[in-house]
């Protein structure tokens, strides 16, 4: 994909968040680094029962990633391919743990390539410090009263034992 010196390239890393965790923070930092502009996706998900509503899921990725002002979090719901078509993006961004991430997320990157040629998929491999970070073990560590602390940033940390406060 060749592009005009003054064209900017946008990227979209999209998810559930939910919540956002230091694996999630880390793919979203390196990508800032690499794009113009990134666009934190985040999914509506109806079939999830989330811990988090979409509006809580916005907030959280926006305070935790406050510093990267080229970054911002926006609601998606459908294929993520129409709404990096809507947001003039170029390029999903994907991050890969193990290689159980890499057989899933190479599957949909095809199927992505399929439906939007025109989009690229970029695989991350997640820093070595956060590979074992997954939001769903992050919200079972705090359901039972452990410690996420460095697991997560600090308005994650605080929402995360707010909502595990009221649930007791």
């Amino acid at each position: 994909m060749s592009r005009a010196a003054n064209t900017t390239v946008t990227a979209v890393y999209s998810g559930t968040f939910d919540p956002l965790t230091l694996g999630h923070e880390d793919a979203i930092r390196r990508a800032a680094q690499m794009f113009d502009q990134v666009i934190i996706a985040v999914a509506r998900a109806h079939h999830k029962n989330t811990m988090f509503t979409l509006d809580e899921r916005l907030s959280l990725a926006q305070a935790a990633l406050a510093d990267c002002p080229n970054v911002k979090a926006l609601p998606f719901d459908g294929l993520i391919v129409e709404f990096v078509r809507s947001q003039n993006a170029q390029v999903i961004v994907r991050g890969l743990r193990s290689v159980t991430d890499y057989d899933y997320e190479t599957q949909m990157s095809g199927m992505n390539r399929h439906l939007a040629p025109e989009v690229d998929t970029v695989f991350l491999h997640t820093s070595a410090h956060v590979q074992h970070i997954s939001s769903t073990l992050v919200r079972e560590i705090a359901k039972l009263g452990g410690d996420v602390s460095g697991l997560v940033s600090t308005p994650v940390l605080n929402a995360l034992q707010a909502k595990v406060a009221t649930k007791h």
